[in-house]
C-alpha cells in the first residue's frame, strides 16, 4: 500500500507532466507563428541568454541536450534564415562561435515573451508559495543535473563562488563570493552570467 508520502510524490510527478505537455504544446504554436521549429526556437532562446558571448556549436548541443548533427542541422537552417551568423569565438580565434543577427535578436525577444500563460497561472500562488515553490524546483534541477537528466545549468546551487547555509538562521543565509553578498533561497538563479563550475 502506498504511503500518504508516496501518493503526493506521484501526484506532483503527473502534475509536472502535464506542465510539460502544455509547455511543449505552446513551444509548437509559438514555433509556428514564427515560422520555426521549436529547436530552431530553442537555439535562438539559448543564444539571448548569451547575447554578448554567443556559443559553440557543442555548447549549443550540450546546453539544449540534443546531438551535435541536429544542433549543426538547426544552427545551418537558422544561417540560411539570416537569424544566426557563425564568427571567430572571442576566447578562440580558430574556433567559431554562433551569434545572433539584429533579425534573429527581434524573433528571441518574441519567443521570450511566449511562456505567459506560466506567469498568469503562477499568480495563483502568493509570494511565500511562489517563494517555497521555486526553492523545491532549484532542489529537483539541482538533483536532475547531478544525474545527468538534464543539460547543466548555470545556478547558483552549482557554482564555484556559491557558500549555501553559511547563516542558516537568517533570511538570507548563502553568500556568492563573487559579489560579497549573502542572500536568500528566492534569490538563487537557475541560469547566472557569471557561473563557474565547481571542481570536485
Amino acid at each position: 500500500m502506498e504511503t500518504s508520502n508516496e501518493t503526493v510524490k506521484n501526484k506532483v510527478v503527473t502534475g509536472l507532466t502535464k506542465i510539460g505537455m502544455a509547455i511543449k504544446s505552446h513551444a509548437w504554436q509559438d514555433a509556428e507563428l514564427q515560422k520555426l521549429t521549436p529547436t530552431q526556437g530553442q537555439v535562438l532562446s539559448l543564444l539571448r541568454s548569451r547575447r554578448n558571448v554567443g556559443l559553440r556549436l557543442s555548447e549549443i548541443a550540450e546546453g539544449l541536450g540534443i546531438t551535435s548533427a541536429t544542433a549543426s542541422d538547426t544552427v545551418r537552417v537558422l544561417v540560411d534564415k539570416k537569424l544566426v551568423q557563425k564568427g571567430k569565438a572571442e576566447d578562440d580565434g580558430r574556433a567559431i562561435a554562433i551569434k545572433m543577427t539584429e533579425k534573429g535578436e527581434n524573433k528571441a525577444d518574441s519567443i521570450a515573451s511566449s511562456p505567459d500563460f506560466l506567469l498568469n497561472a503562477l499568480d495563483e500562488l502568493s509570494c511565500e508559495e511562489q517563494a517555497i515553490f521555486y526553492q523545491g524546483l532549484t532542489k529537483i534541477l539541482r538533483k536532475l543535473q547531478e544525474n545527468n537528466e538534464i543539460p547543466l545549468l548555470r545556478m547558483c546551487v552549482t557554482c564555484h563562488f556559491f557558500q549555501e547555509n553559511l547563516k542558516p538562521e537568517s533570511d538570507k543565509p548563502h553568500y556568492c563570493k563573487l559579489v560579497e553578498e549573502f542572500f536568500g533561497d528566492r534569490n538563487l538563479k537557475i541560469d547566472c552570467p557569471e557561473h563557474i563550475a565547481q571542481t570536485i
